[in-house]
């Protein structure tokens, strides 16, 4: 049993850790055989549960003390989170006169916490992971106020925005299951540890069948706008890094915690936006077409930055060793 743990624990960690190429695998596969995942998009509120869910089983009591410890950086990583992308949405939105569904997919995007393939990048990037950890369970836990209210105030112009079932679309799928794996993890801690290296695998395989059925439904809407919704995608997501990484140098912030405070801005936790543009926005259909979008940009986006700012770590102690 021992055995078949480590086994499956290896293909967690390595799906984990390219999730971006495997996001673009199935997105390819869905966008020819949409009949094999159209049906995941009556499930896509359930699959963001189970990812919360899988979040919160990885989350220790220890991590909240850590939370606690470093309140600069958290505070730093917060205002940034929820101030940064918001606004660069809204501005590309008005930019780029973006058409009602889009704008409000693009807002929706820039309102959502930081997603949790933001700890694996950096850990990729030789980055603060217990401080990026830290960023997410905050702006995580915060969900529920901050995004609905951030969407009613920015989406405003474009739809009407019911801020209430919002957030109780927000609480469902994000703080109630994060909340229960953590009480899970709290009662049987033991147990849940010697399962760990597996509990990524859940949020894996839950965003993937989110993109997946999104790009299966969305298939003739991505010919005809994808290359548009890329580019306010990627422009968003580069803003957000680069924004965050500026921010970061200018409060004197350490070159490893920077690099967390900026990966952690840049990556939404687009799996939100596309629920709730399911749930709360049935007449603006292409509204969850930028949250997939962003979902494999991101990931892509994100692995080639880790890569930049790993090579920097690396000169920078070279340059250290022979200062000394």
């Amino acid at each position: 049993m021992e055995n078949v743990m480590k086994k499956v624990g290896k293909a967690s960690s390595f799906l984990t850790k390219y999730i971006g190429i495997i996001i673009i695998c199935f997105s390819v596969i869905a966008f020819f055989w949409r009949d094999g995942f159209a049906w995941t998009t009556n499930y896509t509120s359930i699959f963001l549960g189970v990812a919360m869910f899988g979040m919160g089983l990885t989350i220790k009591m220890d991590d909240f003390k850590r939370v606690f410890s470093r309140p600069k950086e958290i505070v730093i990583g917060f205002v940034a989170q929820y101030t940064i992308m918001p606004v660069v949405a809204w501005g590309l939105c008005q930019l780029m006169h973006l058409p009602t569904d889009l704008a409000l997919g693009v807002i929706l995007v820039g309102c959502c916490p930081g997603g949790t393939a933001s700890n694996v990048i950096t850990y990729i990037a030789g980055g603060d992971v217990a401080l990026s950890v830290g960023m997410t369970i905050t702006s995580t836990l915060a969900a529920p106020l901050m995004t609905p209210l951030l969407v009613y105030l920015l989406a405003g112009a474009w739809v009407e925005v019911s801020f209430l079932a919002m957030v109780i679309s927000v609480v469902k799928v994000v703080l109630i299951p994060v909340l229960l794996g953590i009480l899970i993890n709290w009662i049987f801690g033991k147990q849940i540890q010697k399962i760990s290296e597996v509990l990524p695998l859940i949020s894996v395989v839950s965003i993937v069948m989110i993109i997946s059925g999104i790009v299966s439904v969305n298939t003739e809407k991505i010919l005809s706008c994808g290359l548009l919704v890329l580019g306010v995608v990627a422009l968003h997501n580069l803003c957000g890094m680069g924004i965050g990484l500026g921010a970061a140098k200018l409060l004197h912030i350490e070159y490893d915690k920077a690099t967390a405070i900026a990966i952690e801005v840049g990556m939404q936790n687009s799996g939100l936006a596309i629920s709730l543009a399911t749930a709360n926005f049935v007449a603006n259909p292409l509204a969850t077409l930028p949250g997939a979008i962003f979902s494999v940009w991101h990931n892509i986006s994100g692995s080639l930055f880790a890569g930049i700012r790993r090579g920097g770590t690396g000169t920078k102690e070279a340059c250290l060793e022979v200062t000394e």
